[in-house]
């Protein structure tokens, strides 16, 4: 261990906050505050604090372990055996059934050179097109829409200091904070400059508590209300038709969808009511700049993508994109789920956030990685329709750095299918409950044992520096991927060093839309570890002193870190630099309550815990604060159920059961109930959501489906999808 302390970044969300790491503490280091970085300024969450706990050997897992044929139990293994195994497996797969028998199924929380050699290796080393990553359950449908609209994916365009300057923010879909509370302050600031919050969600979290207007729709009908504030902008013509005519194209289709949703109409979908409509469009027209921020809440239905499409055509028909202190923004969740889908983990992207299907995107990348463009497969099947399709076409599994038996939905579903595959290996820090299912399970490395860069929620690139020495019998992802490679026939081309990796990555991500050739190790040690902003396309690059250098992206200011902090200023990424207008319009959810299933369910976090606990419910202290799961529900219904707090419920839909105790409360939708989902067992929440995919993100619906509840003593089967 390092004798001094190490700036690093915490394991958890998107904000990555900073801090340092001593010696000291029950786990051998300790948590030190790092004021000097920007994103948090020292602030941490409970989860941030506690994260050297899940370092301890007693809760992570040390050695390789193998199931036994005799027993059927996971028993300790030497690497090596471990590794032949999989390995075989994986050779064996290809031989007998083709390189798509082999799936790779990656983590939006492995670092960015870990990404970047789990996508090379499906795509070299096995030769699969059968490859996708939970990310895919984070903000693709944002990443879709904003390709559509500005021909770039960036989670942020701007900086999160930007946001306090604004003059009205509206948050769709987010409870920061609870899921990244430090991000809180700059909502806190923002109304302390005398700027104005608009908070969508149909709970009133604790997020809506800090709200100047807090609107709460039935769930699955957020484009509805987009829409509706569009139809209020126009009719008042408070449209900025400048703007439109100078920087966008496809405003008149978008409009004549808009115009079809009367403010009456929408507050008949939404339940939002024609007056709180009006406010809303009014203090968003009113400010001299305007953001939209969205998270899961719009982004996790069968019509995310239209969904955020629909909030990002009321941000360029008022002007409030590609302008200081406007524009649209996406949340990102996962810790580097911004950077994963960047350099090859999606199904259809290689990196550099270069299109699979792209001749001259595969020629680059192929040269850099030393094979013909030929050899390199098409597009694979996304994250859900890769799990529905494990046992059948996809035989051999190799996963890491995610727990789906918990995350996925239709979640009863999706661990049948990794019980029917020939083999599963999975790479992770804990014993998850899908490596519990494993027929091997390798130990790897974790945030604050190893070396590696991640992309925060701004586009921020970020060097995370190893701190401690790994356990004896733990190794990295890295080292995983050249041991199997190596079985594969590929003993060349699959560093184990970070930095090594990183330096390929450069060179494969050059010229493409997330360029980070201008990004090295030397540059991100640099100013208090600020990081640096993608697009960075060449060594010593940055964007100078300028407000503005023409090429779309405004310079960097004074104590801000290099590279792109801000896009769009001057032209959009688009073939002719215009923004584009999508025209949308509201439609259903994929299951409407009806007389069985009278009642919605969304899902989402609590303060406590992330995403599938693996490593959170490891956690003492954040165990004591969210023990488990629970059903919040309104009064009204849990009279109508003769359910008191506490009381157990059991929640059915057509895919399942679940039971919690029972949490009463006025803060949600009389209609609606809610459940967190970081919990396995008989309390999973995603036993019951529904697979429906958006047809151009391909994003599950987790944030609507119907379903009925009981109080224990009256449950009755349920037939199962």
């Amino acid at each position: 261990m390092h004798s001094t302390a190490t700036p690093t970044h915490c394991p958890y969300c998107a904000l990555q906050c900073g801090m340092n790491l001593a010696e000291g503490g029950p786990h051998g280091v300790a948590v030190v505050e790092r004021p000097g970085f920007p994103v948090n300024r020292g602030a941490l969450c409970g989860k941030g604090r506690t994260a050297p706990a899940v370092l301890s050997s007693r809760v992570r897992l040390t050695e390789p372990l193998v199931r036994s044929p005799a027993t059927g139990r996971l028993t300790p293994a030497p690497w090596e055996e471990a590794l032949d195994l999989v390995g075989d497996a994986l050779s064996r797969a290809r031989a007998e059934h083709g390189a798509d028998a082999c799936g790779v199924f990656g983590g939006g929380g492995l670092t960015n050179e870990k990404a970047y050699a789990l996508g090379k290796f499906a795509r070299v080393a096995l030769g699969t097109s059968q490859i996708d990553y939970n990310g895919r359950f984070c903000m693709s449908s944002a990443a879709a829409a904003g390709q559509r609209a500005f021909g770039l994916d960036r989670g942020l365009p701007f900086p999160l200091a930007d946001i306090p300057r604004t003059g009205c923010v509206i948050l769709v879909g987010s409870n920061l904070a609870e899921t990244m509370p430090p991000a809180l302050r700059y909502l806190t600031e923002l109304r302390a400059n005398g700027g104005t919050l608009i908070v969508v969600d149909p709970r009133r979290t604790r997020t809506a508590e800090q709200a100047d207007l807090h609107l709460a729709p039935r769930p699955g009908t957020d484009l509805a209300l987009a829409l509706g504030l569009l139809h209020l902008v126009v009719a008042d013509g408070r449209t900025d038709k400048r703007y439109i005519e100078e920087r966008t194209s496809g405003w008149e289709e978008a409009r004549a969808a808009a115009m079809a949703h009367w403010p009456e109409h929408v507050e008949r979908i939404t339940g939002v009511s024609v007056p709180e409509l009006r406010e809303a469009a009014g203090m968003f027209c009113d400010a001299d700049a305007a953001m939209v921020l969205t998270a899961r809440g719009p982004e996790q239905q069968a019509k995310g993508t239209d969904t955020v499409g629909a909030w990002i055509n009321l941000c360029l028909a008022t002007g409030r994109a590609g302008r200081p202190l406007s524009g649209y923004g996406c949340l990102t969740g996962q810790g580097n789920g911004q950077g994963g889908r960047e350099h090859g983990q999606k199904a259809d992207q290689l990196p550099g956030y270069r299109k699979l299907t792209d001749p001259a995107a595969r020629a680059h990348v192929a040269a850099v990685w030393g094979v013909d463009p030929g050899s390199l497969p098409g597009p694979g099947r996304s994250a859900y329709e890769l799990l529905d399709a494990l046992g059948g076409d996809v035989r051999t599994l190799l996963l890491m750095g995610s727990n789906p038996v918990v995350s996925a939905p239709r979640a009863g579903h999706v661990e049948e299918r990794l019980r029917s595959l020939d083999f599963l290996a999975v790479a992770d820090v804990v014993l998850s409950e899908t490596a519990r299912l494993a027929d091997v399970v390798l130990p790897v490395t974790q945030w604050a044992e190893e070396t590696g860069t991640v992309t925060n929620l701004e586009g921020r690139v970020l060097l995370r520096r190893r701190a401690v020495s790994a356990p004896p019998g733990v190794r990295s992802d890295l080292d995983v991927l050249h041991g199997l490679a190596a079985r594969l026939g590929h003993g060349k081309g699959f560093p184990t060093d970070p930095e090594e990796v990183f330096e390929e990555l450069r060179r494969a991500s050059a010229g493409g839309p997330a360029d980070y050739s201008g990004i090295s190790y030397g540059r991100l040690r640099e100013d208090d570890g600020a990081g640096v902003f993608w697009p960075c396309p060449a060594e010593g690059a940055g964007a100078g002193d300028a407000v503005e250098d023409g090429g779309g992206r405004e310079g960097a200011v004074e104590g801000e870190p290099r590279g792109t902090p801000r896009l769009f200023l001057d032209r959009f990424a688009t073939e002719d630099g215009r923004a584009r207008f999508v025209p949308v319009v509201h439609r259903a959810a994929a299951e409407e309550p009806d007389a069985e299933y009278p009642v919605l369910l969304t899902t989402g976090r609590v303060l406590a815990q992330y995403q599938s606990g693996a490593q959170t419910r490891r956690i003492d202290e954040l165990n004591s604060a969210a023990p488990g799961p629970f059903v919040e529900l309104h009064p009204r219904l849990a009279a109508r159920l003769g359910v008191g707090e506490d009381d157990p419920v059991v929640v059915v839909s057509r895919r399942g059961r679940a039971v919690a105790p029972a949490r009463v409360t006025s803060a949600i939708r009389a209609d609606t109930v809610f459940m967190p989902f970081h919990w396995p067992g008989e309390g999973r929440a995603n036993t019951l959501t529904h697979p429906a995919l958006d047809p151009v993100s391909r994003m599950p619906e987790f944030k609507v489906c119907a379903v009925r509840l009981e109080p224990v003593e009256e449950v009755r089967p349920v037939e199962r999808s």
